[in-house]
Parts: C-alpha cells; structure tokens; sequence
C-alpha cells in the first residue's frame, strides 16, 4: 500500500468506529471488501459533518503529532467546506460508500488547502 493511500484507508476505517473518511488520496480499489456504516444512508448532513470533522481531527493529529483539540477549528472549516461543495451525486455517492468519490476527493483536497491542513501524502 503506497503512503498516499494509507490517511485514506485510516480515515476511512474510523467509519465502522462511527467516524467517516475525511481525507481522500488514492484509487478506491482497495475497499472493495470494505463495509460502510449503514447509518451513513439516514444520517443528517448535520450528522455527517460531525463525522467528518472527527475523522480529520483524528488523521491531522496523526500526521502533525498536534493534539486533537488543537485541530477541532481547522477541522470543522475543512468539514463545513468539504461537505457545502459536493453536489447531490456525491453525497449519495459518499452515502453508499462510505468515502469520497474521486470528484469529491477532487474537493476535499481543495478545503484541506482551503484550511491550512496538511495533505495525506
């Protein structure tokens, strides 16, 4: 597994926890196995920003060694602008899923920049 793919496969591991995937970096071949929480279909978008928030602030802490607190207000900016730019498609997409989508990812990477976080690599 190449290092883009693994905040990826973390992020999107935390869905089975009650997280969800936030950083997108890579194919979506090796999740073809993966189960994604069925919560995802009924969840509020409320509910899903919460997921995602928590999802960066857990991959951020991993790759920066910040404490998790510190990245809850950089987190939320990425899950808020994250969440507000995909359209209807990818959000059912991210439903079904339970990960970005590659146009999806296309966005999620542009609020990660958006919001001064770092990239997975």
């Amino acid at each position: 597994m190449t290092m883009r793919r693994l905040p990826l496969l973390i992020a999107t591991g935390l869905i089975a926890l009650g997280a969800t995937a936030a950083h997108a970096g890579g194919s979506t071949a090796p999740f073809q196995q993966y189960e994604p929480d069925p919560a995802l279909k009924t969840a509020s978008k409320t509910n899903l920003e919460g997921r995602v928030r928590h999802a960066c602030t857990v991959v951020q802490a991993r790759l920066t060694s910040a404490p998790e607190a510190s990245l809850e207000r950089p987190c939320g900016c990425y899950a808020r602008q994250t969440l507000r730019s995909l359209d209807a498609s990818e959000i059912e997409a991210y439903r079904t899923t339970g990960y970005f989508n590659d146009s999806a990812r296309a966005k999620a990477l542009s609020a990660l920049d958006s919001c001064k976080l770092q990239r997975p690599v």
